[in-house]
């Protein structure tokens, strides 16, 4: 998973000609993880949203982020290790347009690494 991380609202000191060239350059990128067999999903997210913490009975739902990076989308890819994920999301425009852009790389555990996780069984 390649979690994309932008301090506050990185576009929006983009020009609209800028912002356009942007989103065509996340599309080629896109097209190319969707040719290569490299891509199962992306979306950006919605910058609102609520923090939920605490544990039953003493949750609190605060402001979604209280400091100044958040997560604003994400790639699900397919790699067949951690460098050829790397080299994946390396490629990714987000460096090219956004000062202080991060891209997080982390594995997504499948059923079979998750040994202690049991299914309920059904009826």
């Amino acid at each position: 998973m390649l979690l994309i991380r932008n301090e506050g609202d990185g576009k929006s000191a983009l020009s609209p000609e800028q912002q356009q060239k942007f989103l065509n350059d996340c599309m080629v990128y896109i097209q190319n993880l969707i040719k290569d067999g490299k891509l199962k999903g992306a979306q950006p997210l919605v910058r609102e949203g609520k923090m939920i913490s605490g544990r039953p009975g003493a949750f609190k739902d605060g402001p979604y982020n209280e400091s100044k990076e958040i997560i604003v989308g994400y790639y699900h890819i397919i790699a067949k290790d951690m460098d050829e994920a790397i080299t994946i999301a390396k490629g990714n425009p987000e460096f090219s347009y956004i000062k202080g852009a991060r891209i997080e790389v982390r594995p997504i555990k499948t059923v079979e690494e998750s040994t202690s996780f049991v299914y309920p069984k059904g009826e």
